[in-house]
């Protein structure tokens, strides 16, 4: 499913313009956005949480070269996916 797709839904399930299905839609996931972009947690329950984790520094190589590099550590965005969610 992509976004039209899912803003068709939302408009069908909400009773809703796919207009304002879609305003709705970008709503949340700027809101989702910029809430971990700070560092939040998003907890929706029954859906999942997301959440930002840190990754470490580690070793790696270089598929075109063979030769061992460093890769930096970084944030990652991890997804838990809720109970009534999961399969």
């Amino acid at each position: 499913m992509n976004k039209t797709e899912l803003v068709a839904k939302i408009a069908e399930g909400a009773g809703l313009s796919k207009v304002d299905a879609k305003k709705a839609l970008d709503a949340t996931l700027d809101a989702i956005t910029a809430a971990v972009k700070a560092g939040d947690k998003v907890a929706l329950v029954g859906f999942g949480t997301f959440a930002v984790a840190e990754r470490c520094e580690r070793k790696g190589i270089n598929p075109a070269t063979g030769k061992a590099i460093t890769i930096p550590a970084k944030k990652v965005v991890k997804f838990k996916a809720g109970a009534e969610l999961a399969l």
